[in-house]
């Protein structure tokens, strides 16, 4: 996945298993443990979650995605 494709991923409001497989590049099990983990975070943090789906702020966040980078690597 290039830095565009990524940047257009993360502009979504929310992120399902698909998009988590895509960002953090782990097969099935291994996301649906980091969404579990990530879940845990955002409901500690008073999040009243959809069914499924977790924010995107905080799945970029919780994976360190440096967006100006990103940007920067998309304009070249």
């Amino acid at each position: 996945m290039n830095a565009k494709e990524t940047l257009e991923l993360i502009s979504k409001q929310w992120c399902n298993l698909d998009d988590l497989m895509k960002l953090s590049n782990l097969g099935i099990n291994n996301a649906f443990k980091l969404k579990k983990k990530i879940k845990t975070l955002c409901e500690e943090k008073g999040y009243l979650l959809p069914k499924g789906l977790l924010p995107m702020c905080e799945v970029v966040a919780y994976l360190k995605i440096n967006i100006d980078y990103l940007k920067e690597m998309s304009n070249n």
